[in-house]
């Protein structure tokens, strides 16, 4: 089937956008060439935020589209869509418009998922979470024979990467990103070790959210429609993950143990929270994830969330409601811009038998979110269970790469790019690649070479 004008525009953006985050260190260093506070340093340093890349694409789009059609009522029903809110009749009116998002099915919400992150994010980022979780990592590492600086930072990076199989993949993200930019990427840790440490979180919170059926993004595309549960997760990929996380954290740990070593353990005083506040935090907590395919019901619990922790201020900090939201306007705009991918990305996942569909999803997750690329494959009729192990394998797999290769990413670059071990100019995708790419050759040994 010959693409639509819609659909070319939209893999024109979307390489585009893909572009664009190539050279948002270039936009901070061109925003320091303005006097401060001056529109073009505004701009500059807006155009150099990780997570509004693909919203902002994703808007030239909806304006393209309306340019197209000759009409803002289409590009209103092509968002409405995605959105589950537009009427079936009015968008078979629509005739190429309403084809390029026949898969979305009419009333899915595809943009639940930025929402759900980000609610998530906010709420994993709370005090009293981030507390607890830091202790029972802590516990953990005392129980390795080391200094407090290597152990802790093996026990988060393979044994807290496997939290997000129970928390969601966003809420691990979040905390370990938390935990680890005050004890490391805010000390003097060197840009390299900062690199490998990145790249090992991104590619073990990608893989570590497999031991359930309902935590990892690209994990949850498929697992009703192909009737995996948790046993079936934690026997196939779930050991395999572990495994992974396990060895690839040694291994750089390894390389970089003088200055792990070096680096200084936390002596800051915290707080003490109450035990009743922590468990209330983890029940909202849970209550979302368990919600996690209602918006409107999650919505609500965040609602209430809210008045919670106002009530309880003097145990709380600031809420990361900012970076919470410039992750669901990234995830939105990728949403926005991969809807109309279909039609090349669907082709080619079919065209493949099991070894070249594992090592080509793995690749191209590095360019589109691992999530999407398992939801196109679900759509496959009649495909054999290698082929929906060499799709999910590959899609986690490659899910580290880049910032936009897993839905939780954006939310660790979000925490991260500003900290010290990254100078002004934040995360450079090139260095998260080159960072990511030891732990994923491990991951690629335990997917597919072992067992």
């Amino acid at each position: 089937m010959n693409p639509t004008s819609q659909e070319i525009l939209a893999t024109v953006l979307f390489a585009l956008a893909v572009l664009h985050t190539f050279f948002v260190k270039r936009f901070a260093h061109w925003a320091h060439k303005y006097p401060a506070g001056s529109v073009g340093e505004n701009v500059l340093h807006f155009l150099a935020e990780t997570e509004i890349v693909f919203g902002v694409w994703a808007a030239i789009l909806v304006i393209g589209i309306a340019v197209l059609n000759g009409s803002i009522d289409d590009a209103v029903t092509y968002v409405e869509k995605l959105g589950g809110s537009s009427d079936p009749a009015e968008v078979e009116k629509l005739g190429s418009v309403a084809e390029a998002v026949d898969y979305v099915k009419g009333t899915t919400d595809s943009y639940k998922e930025p929402k759900f992150v980000m609610i998530v994010m906010i709420m994993a980022a709370t005090r009293p979470v981030v507390n607890m979780a830091e202790l029972l990592i802590l516990w953990i590492a005392r129980l390795l024979p080391m200094r407090e600086s290597v152990s802790f930072y093996i026990a988060a990076l393979s044994f807290g990467s496997l939290f997000g199989s129970f928390i969601t993949e966003p809420a691990a993200m979040t905390l370990l990103a938390m935990l680890l930019r005050r004890r490391y990427f805010d000390q003097n840790i060197g840009r390299t070790l900062a690199y490998a440490t990145i790249g090992l979180l991104f590619v073990n919170v990608s893989i570590g959210g497999t031991l359930t059926h309902f935590a990892a993004p690209p994990v949850l595309m498929v697992a009703s429609k192909w009737g995996w549960g948790t046993w079936f997760m934690a026997s196939t990929f779930g050991w395999r993950a572990a495994a992974s996380c396990l060895c690839s954290t040694l291994m750089v740990a390894l390389c970089f143990w003088k200055q792990l070593s070096l680096v200084q353990a936390d002596t800051t005083e915290r707080q003490a929270i109450p035990a009743w506040l922590t468990a209330l935090h983890l029940v909202f907590l849970g209550a979302v994830v368990a919600f996690a395919h209602h918006a409107d019901v999650f919505v609500g619990i965040f609602m209430i969330f809210l008045g919670l922790v106002a009530a309880t201020q003097e145990y709380q900090e600031p809420l990361k409601l900012k970076e919470g939201l410039l992750v669901g306007f990234f995830l939105a705009g990728l949403v926005t811009l991969g809807s109309l991918q279909n039609y090349w990305l669907k082709p080619l996942i079919i065209s493949l038998d099991g070894a070249q569909l594992y090592f080509g999803a793995t690749a191209l997750t590095a360019i589109t979110d691992n999530a999407a690329l398992t939801f196109l494959g679900s759509q496959v009729q009649g495909i054999s269970d290698e082929l929906k192990y060499a799709l999910v394998a590959g899609a986690v797999t490659g899910g580290g790469l880049t910032v936009i290769a897993n839905a939780p990413n954006p939310a660790g670059a979000g925490i991260l790019q500003s900290s010290k071990a990254f100078g002004d100019d934040g995360i450079h995708p090139v260095g998260l690649f080159l960072g990511a790419t030891p732990p994923t050759l491990m991951a690629i040994a335990f997917f597919w070479f072992i067992g």
